[in-house]
């Protein structure tokens, strides 16, 4: 990019250039559809999900375990790594599951037809209602969390998109930008310190689809790792959210969907692949070797 901030001037028609695209020019475009022949695998089990171990995904993930902690084996699944990086959203059985080919993307083969399903919100309330759990009945609770299920799909493209964006990965540093996005952060941030001074989880005392919606998001910006940016957000300042970070973290469920489809981080915290519950426990094998 040659221009500073103060020279440049939008063009009468805006026209595509691969140079300027940052960390993610190998696979940021502006027209959408297949880039490749790719059948996706399936497995033995009813639900099949082809993800990636960021925060969209692991949302999926957790709702996953939550429900095979309840006891619900209808709700096994395998879940497939999907490699943003490298493009694989862009392969033709990704595409046509998810149109929009951004991760995650499901297939629930329970039924007599298949349903295909895409973005993250959509995913847990197909769950929360095949199982009837995680979404309360009582009328006034199920819009207070689909209020705030809503709430995080609108509002963390600001975060991932915007702040992370323009403060970790953009290929110059533009002060306007980073403020602008820093400020609408913290303010997200603001507003769910003020509801979880008054709620012990985001509906009330009932953890629920918003919690695992919300968690993945702002629990990491939360905890300093997202964008390595906790001390310039001064992220300890939120003590109610930090205070519920640490409550949904410390839940087996959560511990064991946030391991799926991740590829980075210690190597006893990565599960590329989850076909089985047998999988996490080789993982703690692996953990008390390293330990040991």
């Amino acid at each position: 990019m040659s221009q500073t901030l103060s020279d440049y001037t939008p063009p009468k028609v805006w026209v595509w250039d691969k140079a300027n695209g940052g960390a993610f020019a190998n696979i940021n475009r502006p027209v959408a559809g297949a880039t490749h022949d790719k059948e996706l695998p399936i497995g033995k089990h009813p639900f099949q999900l082809y993800s990636m171990g960021t925060p969209n995904g692991v949302k999926v993930t957790i709702m996953f375990e939550e429900l095979l902690a309840l006891g619900h084996t209808g709700a096994e699944y395998d879940a497939w790594m999907i490699v943003i990086g490298n493009g694989d959203q862009f392969g033709s059985g990704f595409v046509d599951i998810n149109p929009n080919s951004k991760i995650p993307a499901l297939m629930d083969r329970s039924g007599e037809t298949p349903v295909r399903l895409f973005e993250s919100g959509s995913m847990l309330l197909h769950l929360a209602e095949k199982f009837g759990e995680f979404l309360p009945t009582d009328p006034a609770k199920r819009s207070e969390t689909l209020n705030w299920l809503f709430w995080q799909m609108a509002s963390a493209p600001y975060v991932g998109g915007g702040f992370g964006h323009f403060y970790a990965y953009a290929p110059v540093k533009i002060e306007y930008c980073i403020d602008r996005f820093a400020m609408e952060t913290k303010r997200q941030l603001d507003v769910l310190d003020r509801h979880l001074a008054e709620n012990e989880y985001m509906v009330g005392d009932a953890y629920t689809i918003a919690d695992m919606a919300i968690w993945p998001w702002y629990g990491n910006v939360a905890s300093g790792e997202a964008y390595s940016a906790g001390e310039f957000l001064q992220v300890e300042e939120y003590t109610h959210v930090q205070r519920w970070r640490k409550l949904i973290a410390a839940r087996p469920a959560v511990q064991r969907g946030r391991m799926v489809n991740r590829p980075w981080g210690p190597p006893h915290m990565q599960l590329p692949e989850r076909h089985d519950a047998g999988d996490f426990e080789t993982k703690t094998l692996d953990k008390l070797q390293a330990e040991g």
